[in-house]
């Protein structure tokens, strides 16, 4: 394996078609300002290097990235790649993930609007996320304590188990396909709507309408904070163990719940019952 160590590299495609290499201690940047650095490479290995140009590994197979930096300017920095693993790594240039496949990361940090895209096969694990249309319409997605902060986050994935997470974003979850979420907090407004076959077990929900418009709709023991007009329209079987500010018109299935403040049950296709300890008068 040929190693480059503690060079820097600034031209148009400084390595580009490269296989079997070694990148340490290597800097990106320069008056030159090229692009796509390592395009078209496979079997590389980059530690501790610094990224400031643009999409630096496209085209790219079996991949590692550890201890390693992609700045603001290092823009659209994976894309079409397979066979990805990086670790503790700040990725910080927008759209830095996108139509991959097979990606595993850890211990990273991640500041990156439109944030893996299209992407089949993501594991991540013990990182935080800040992006807007974070990971969408992405497939069989593996998250374990992973902090996201965004606003329209996991719109139109399909696939994906997620355990003890925190994610504070809007409109999450809209169009989802076959979602399991254990232990974890989500907090944010108009939760999972349009949904199909989304669990939550064991979740704390936060936030105005969540739920609505959903399908195969389950949350086994979860916690529902400033939750109203809370599934409006939907196929639900839930068992929520605390109170709700009010139930909206639910469509089919069984709600059971600590407390409702308000039932609101105006519609005539509305047929799902609801079972509490103290339900105020219907409207």
């Amino acid at each position: 394996m040929k190693a480059y160590i503690n060079e820097t590299f600034d031209s148009e495609r400084a390595l580009y078609g490269s296989h079997g290499i070694e990148v340490r201690e290597c800097r990106f940047d320069g008056p030159k300002d090229g692009e796509s650095a390592l395009k078209e490479s496979s079997d590389i290995r980059v530690s501790d290097s610094f990224f400031n140009l643009r999409y630096p590994f496209w085209h790219d197979d079996n991949l590692t990235i550890t201890g390693s930096e992609m700045t603001e300017n290092c823009r659209a920095a994976l894309w079409y790649s397979k066979d990805i693993h990086i670790s503790d790594t700040k990725l910080f240039g927008i759209k830095a993930l996108r139509e991959c496949d097979h990606v595993a990361i850890e211990s990273s940090e991640i500041i990156s609007p439109e944030f893996g895209w299209s992407v089949r096969g993501i594991k991540m694990k013990d990182s935080s996320a800040v992006s807007e249309y974070f990971l969408m319409r992405s497939s069989d997605i593996d998250f374990s304590h992973v902090r996201m902060q965004g606003k329209y986050s996991f719109q139109y994935i399909e696939n994906a188990t997620i355990s003890e997470c925190e994610f504070d974003t809007k409109d999450a979850f809209w169009h989802a396909k076959n979602v399991v979420v254990k232990d974890s907090v989500i907090k944010g407004e108009y939760l999972a709507w349009y949904s199909e076959d989304i669990t939550f077990i064991n979740c704390t929900i936060i936030g105005t309408q969540p739920f609505c418009y959903c399908k195969g709709l389950k949350l086994i023991g979860c916690r529902m904070e400033r939750c109203d007009l809370a599934f409006e329209k939907s196929e639900v079987e839930a068992d929520i163990v605390s109170e709700v500010e009010s139930i909206k018109n639910p469509l089919s299935g069984n709600i059971v719940v600590y407390d409702v403040k308000e039932l609101i049950m105006d519609d005539p296709e509305a047929k799902c019952k609801v079972t509490a300890k103290k339900i105020l008068p219907v409207k």
